[in-house]
């Protein structure tokens, strides 16, 4: 019992194979983009700020909302299915590169 643990043990901060670092590598890159979206344009609001408080970004509206925040209701969502659509397409990317490897490995 104590092999078969050791030998199917997984961390996520040190990875063994090329495979297992493509998938951290891909969660890493995924985590910052959502991190860029989410929290990268509310900051930009903030460090845009003028004297009264107020960004010039809030001034513009768009379909007749205002932009901040027709950004933050419409576009992260749009942003988050982009995203899990890049993961998917890196991971079957991973997965067939992979795949390949190990039928040539056994051939």
């Amino acid at each position: 019992m104590k092999s078969f643990a050791r030998k199917y043990s997984v961390n996520l901060f040190r990875p063994k194979s090329a495979y297992m670092k493509g998938e951290v590598l891909a969660m890493l890159f995924i985590l910052v983009l959502w991190g860029v979206a989410a929290f990268g344009f509310q900051l930009w609001l903030r460090l845009s700020a003028g004297p009264s408080g107020k960004s010039w970004l809030e001034s513009f509206t768009f379909f007749n909302l205002p932009f901040h925040y027709w950004f933050t209701a419409q576009m992260l969502p749009l942003w988050f299915i982009i995203i899990c659509a890049l993961f998917n397409v890196f991971i079957d990317r991973l997965t067939g590169k992979d795949s390949r490897r190990r039928e040539d490995y056994h051939d």
